[in-house]
């Protein structure tokens, strides 16, 4: 970064407070989601969740939403609308962490006025105790570490400057420090050749924030390819910004002296959501547009190399079939004063007929690369007329959410950690509406472990982990959520995944099929995996998740 002395000098002078602090968050969050997708390509398993900065961005874009209009010029108060921001909209565990940071920070700096480099390395230095706190088992090499060498450099920088802008400085360089540390102290991200993907995102706030101060731009990312496989087309559509009439996509053969870094800058001139992966030789760009714009993107890249393929979608009629896909009725539970209410994520609209038959009161969309909010997970049980709660969050990315969800509510509030569909499906068998809440949660918690989950999916990276290698586009099989085959069709990753999780031992085998795959070749498949285990009994079912062509119960 480019730093201007007159510049740095002058705002040295200048009190920092509470409208000071909303600009700062400003330029956090601008240059996180500038650079979202870099920090959502940092994914160490080779499967469709790289979701880490979508979810750290909208967690700060919650945080903004609550502080955008406000007035405060208290620093103190300023810091606790952030964290209340943060806290109400934190998705997946990374955005569960950043909101227990800001929880802390503001906790710190509560009675403050402005800030001075003591109050912001002491808000680190509470942020870090907080974030760890709120972590059940904390694990080093995540973004535990970065806030940790954050906190503990600030601390330490306190006995040669009270300067709050230097302090920042030192935080930045810290974090950046941390960060690249991280697969010395995660063996999982040394194998697969990445650094923590939430510490990352944790420095590009502090670093926008320090770009702010320097007058730098925060338009232009630091942006790397990804594979085209692990672009999040669907998840784009959960952020379409007013104005945005039209997405567009086009696959193209690029120069030899392509320069990812200029093209990404030109077209951020002509729209919002952007993506760029890259696969086999050939690139694909995701774009959303005005409608006037609709065709530079095209004209543009035409300009650069050979276009192969393109596709081109109204935004409104997208998001119009959604809405009303998600309205076809399913019929909950009835849910009568006194009762236990039980509140699914489902990540498919197939599951979410299951979870209804079994008794769910409520669902909540969510799963691989959509984590829930923590204030969607709460709205979806505030109005039922009980006070008696279970969440199944049925991801293990989800289970801080609900958490979090739980303790801002005054209802009584259990969360059964399923970290799979499967689970959450065998827990709900256990539910006994008008039993004692204890008991049931009780029981429905032993039934987890009850079942065995299998995944079918495609790769989105070339990897090796646990001695199981799988280049980008394979089929790949997990088990319980470790990577346990690679394969070249979803029938013989189908076949691996039963073997290893000797299926011959078991009862009941039901394959959910995806919203990629038709129940006929569901059913063919599933033939095949009857030909070979005739003792056991082979369901299909309609999933609808995203992604995995099949997630596998064994029990």
């Amino acid at each position: 970064m480019t730093v201007d002395r007159e510049r740095i000098e002058k705002l040295r002078k200048q009190t920092i407070n509470g409208q000071s602090m909303k600009r700062l968050v400003e330029a956090g969050m601008t240059w996180l989601r500038v650079n979202q997708q870099t920090v959502n390509a940092l994914n160490v398993f080779p499967v469709p969740d790289g979701d880490t900065g979508t979810n750290m961005t909208l967690t700060m874009q919650s945080a903004w939403n609550e502080i955008k209009d406000s007035g405060h010029r208290k620093l103190g108060d300023m810091a606790a609308a952030v964290a209340k921001g943060a806290l109400m909209g934190a998705r997946g565990n990374s955005g569960v962490i950043l909101s227990q940071i800001w929880r802390g920070f503001a906790r710190a700096v509560q009675e403050r006025e402005t800030l001075d480099g003591e109050s912001l390395a002491k808000g680190f230095a509470e942020a870090r105790d907080t974030a760890y706190k709120g972590v059940v088992k904390p694990v080093e090499g995540t973004i535990l570490t970065v806030i940790r060498g954050v906190a503990d450099a600030t601390e330490a920088a306190l006995q040669s400057t009270s300067d709050a802008i230097t302090i920042l400085e030192v935080a930045v360089k810290a974090a950046d420090e941390a960060v690249q540390r991280t697969p010395d102290l995660l063996p999982l991200l040394k194998q697969a050749g990445v650094v923590d993907s939430g510490g990352k995102g944790l420095f590009f706030i502090l670093e926008g924030m320090l770009r702010h101060v320097y007058g730098e731009s925060l338009d232009t990312a630091l942006m790397s390819v990804q594979p085209i496989s692990a672009m999040n087309l669907q998840g784009a559509l959960e952020e379409v910004e007013e104005g945005q009439d039209y997405e567009v996509v086009v696959d193209f053969l690029p120069p030899t002296n392509f320069d990812l870094q200029k093209f990404y800058g030109r077209l951020e001139e002509m729209g919002t959501s952007i993506q760029v992966g890259e696969g086999d030789g050939m690139y694909r760009m995701h774009i959303h547009v005005p409608l006037e714009k609709r065709y530079e993107p095209i004209d543009y890249i035409m300009g650069l190399g050979t276009i192969t393929k393109v596709a081109m979608e109204n935004l409104l009629a997208q998001m119009d079939d959604i809405q009303k896909s998600k309205s076809n009725a399913i019929s909950f539970a009835a849910v009568e004063p006194g009762q236990i209410a039980v509140v699914v994520v489902s990540p498919g609209a197939g599951l979410s007929r299951i979870f209804a038959s079994l008794g769910a009161a409520a669902t909540v969309e969510g799963g691989q690369t959509k984590n829930p909010s923590t204030q969607d997970i709460l709205s979806s049980f505030e109005n039922l007329p009980t006070d008696k709660v279970i969440i199944l969050p049925n991801n293990k990315n989800i289970i801080m959410a609900a958490n979090q969800a739980k303790e801002v509510t005054v209802k009584q509030v259990a969360v059964i950690p399923s970290r799979t569909v499967p689970q959450g499906l065998a827990a709900m068998l256990a539910l006994q509406p008008d039993g004692e809440l204890d008991s049931v949660v009780d029981r429905m918690t032993k039934s987890l472990g009850a079942v065995q989950t299998g995944e079918i999916t495609i790769a989105v990276r070339n990897v090796e982990i646990d001695g199981v290698r799988c280049q980008d586009g394979q089929v790949i099989a997990l088990l319980d959520g470790k990577l346990i085959a690679s394969a070249n069709s979803v029938e013989e990753a189908s076949a691996l995944l039963l073997e290893n999780a000797k299926a011959a031992e078991h009862e009941l085998i039901t394959f959910y099929y995806g919203e990629d795959m038709t129940h006929a070749e569901a059913n063919r498949i599933a033939d095949l995996m009857r030909d070979k285990y005739r003792e056991q009994d082979i369901e299909v079912q309609e999933g609808g998740q995203s992604y995995y062509h099949f997630i596998i119960s064994v029990e």
